[in-house]
């Protein structure tokens, strides 16, 4: 791995727990009102396409952060949909 790559990693971490915060708070208040399903759905699509292009040119950082962050973008879309309900 070269410094690239690890650049790569360390700015894909960055966005990656970026989303943390949010996941949490809505896990602890289960509000979700002023959130956009819209929005976070958007860039979960985005996220989906990332790794596709990941994958593609072999590009190990953008597959594994795009991973993790699609998942942690699944989980909050399905905070939005579950607790929209409440």
């Amino acid at each position: 791995m070269n410094y690239i790559d690890i650049l790569g990693l360390f700015a894909g971490a960055c966005i990656t727990i970026s989303t943390i915060p949010q996941i949490l708070k809505v896990w602890k208040t289960k509000k979700v009102k002023e959130i956009s399903l819209r929005m976070f759905a958007t860039l979960t699509f985005g996220i989906a396409i990332w790794i596709v292009y990941g994958i593609l040119k072999n590009d190990l950082p953008i597959i594994i952060t795009n991973s993790v962050s699609l998942v942690l973008n699944l989980i909050m879309v399905y905070f939005i949909i579950y607790y929209e309900k409440e």
